[in-house]
C-alpha cells in the first residue's frame, strides 16, 4: 500500500537506518531464522489461517528468503506492521525484509534511506462503495465520506484526484485494513480508498460481496514489492535475487514439483542449470548454498504458482494477472539474466 509518513518519522528512520547493522545476514544466520514485516492481515496477500499459520502472496516472500538462506521455509518469524510502523520495524532492525504491500516510491528509496529489491505486484489506487450507493464512477463522489489509511500517499493521492475533479470529501482515518473493514461495513464512510488489490482482497471477506462494486477508476501507480535498508548491499542482493529467482523459474518452466527433478538432471539449458546451483558459482557469489535458489523454488513454488495459489483468478480473491504476468506474456514481470 502507498504510505508515506510525517516528517518526523522520515528523520528518525533516516538516523535508525544508519545504526542498524549492516550485516544482515550474518543477524539471520545468527538468530537462525529470518524476522520479515508483513501486514497486519489482507487476505490473499498476509494473513494468518486457521491454525495461525501465516500464509499468503507476501509471506511466501519471507519464505523463500527463508529457505534461500538458511533452508528452512519455516524459519520466519511474522511480524505484523501498520503503514505507521512498518518503515521504524525495519530502519530500527527490528525486521531484516519489510514484505507488505508497500509502494516503492522517491521519497522512500531517498529519503527514507530503503532499498526496494523489485516489483512484485504492480497496482494502482481505487475505489470501493456498497452496491446500494448507486454509483458507478468516481467521478460521482463529490461529498462523500471517504475510509482512508491514515500515514500513507493513499491520503495524497486523494487529495490530488478530487482536487482534479474539483470534488470535495470527508475524509474518515483509520489505521489498519481489519480498521477499515469493520469502519465501512457500519457504514462509518461512503467509500473506502486503497489499492485495487487490498480492495479485491477484503471485499471477499465481507458478509455479502456482492452488495460491493470496485470502481473503475485507477488513480495512480502503485508499484509494490520488498524492501530492505540502505547500507547492506549484500543482503538487499539476496532478497532481490531470491525474487528474481521466482520470476526465472516460472519463465523457464521451473515448479514447486519439478524442480528438484530439474536439478539432479542438470538438462540443456545453462541458464536454468545456472538458476538451480548444477552449474556455475552463483550461490558463493552471494554467501549463499549453490541450492538456495532452488530451495526458495522448492519451498514456495515460481511466481505464477504463488500468484494463482494466493491471488489468482481461481483464488477467492480472484485477481487477474494483467500487468504482472511476464514479459513474455505481455506482462511487466522480468528477471535479468543469472550469468
Amino acid at each position: 500500500m502507498k504510505n508515506s509518513v510525517l516528517l518526523g518519522t522520515l528523520a528518525f528512520a533516516g538516523l535508525a537506518a544508519a545504526g542498524a547493522s549492516a550485516a544482515t545476514l550474518d543477524d539471520v544466520k545468527a538468530r537462525g531464522s529470518l524476522n520479515c514485516g508483513v501486514n497486519t492481515g489482507v487476505p490473499g496477500f498476509a494473513a494468518p489461517d486457521a491454525n495461525g499459520e501465516w500464509q499468503g502472496f507476501d509471506v511466501s516472500v519471507c519464505r523463500a528468503v527463508a529457505a534461500a538462506v538458511l533452508g528452512d521455509p519455516e524459519a520466519v518469524n511474522f511480524i505484523s506492521t501498520t503503514g505507521k510502523t512498518r518503515f521504524t520495524a525495519l530502519a530500527s532492525g527490528e525486521v531484516d525484509l519489510l514484505a507488505r504491500n508497500t509502494t516503492w516510491t522517491f521519497s522512500r528509496d531517498t529519503d527514507l534511506k530503503f532499498d526496494f529489491v523489485g516489483v512484485n505486484y504492480y497496482d494502482g489506487q481505487g475505489f470501493i462503495v456498497p452496491t446500494a450507493l448507486g454509483v458507478s464512477s468516481a467521478t460521482e463522489l463529490d461529498g462523500a465520506t471517504i475510509c482512508i489509511q491514515t500515514g500513507t500517499t493513499t491520503e495524497l493521492n486523494l487529495a490530488d484526484y478530487f482536487r482534479v475533479n474539483d470534488m470535495s470529501y470527508e475524509p474518515v482515518p483509520i489505521e489498519t485494513e481489519a480498521e477499515a473493514r469493520t469502519q465501512f461495513l457500519a457504514g462509518a464512510c461512503d467509500v473506502y480508498t486503497t489499492d485495487r488489490s487490498a480492495l479485491a482482497s477484503v471485499r471477499v471477506t465481507y458478509p455479502s460481496p456482492d452488495d460491493y462494486v470496485i470502481l473503475p477508476e485507477v488513480i495512480s501507480k502503485e508499484p509494490l514489492g520488498p524492501l530492505v535498508r540502505h547500507g547492506d548491499s549484500e543482503w538487499g542482493d539476496i532478497v532481490r535475487w531470491t525474487y528474481f529467482a521466482l520470476v526465472a523459474a516460472e519463465q523457464y518452466g521451473v515448479t514447486q514439483d519439478n524442480v528438484e527433478e530439474m536439478a539432479a538432471e542438470a538438462g540443456d539449458n545453462p541458464e536454468v542449470n545456472r538458476l538451480l546451483g548444477t552449474e556455475g558459482e552463483l550461490g558463493a557469489m552471494i554467501g549463499l548454498e549453490n541450492s538456495w535458489a532452488k530451495d526458495a523454488i522448492a519451498a514456495v513454488g515460481n511466481y505464477g504458482e504463488i500468484f494463482s495459489r494466493n491471488i489468482g483468478e481461481d483464488s477467492p480473491v480472484g485477481l487477474e494477472r494483467g500487468l504482472n504476468a511476464l514479459y513474455t506474456e505481455g506482462g511487466l514481470q522480468y528477471a535479468p539474466p543469472f550469468r
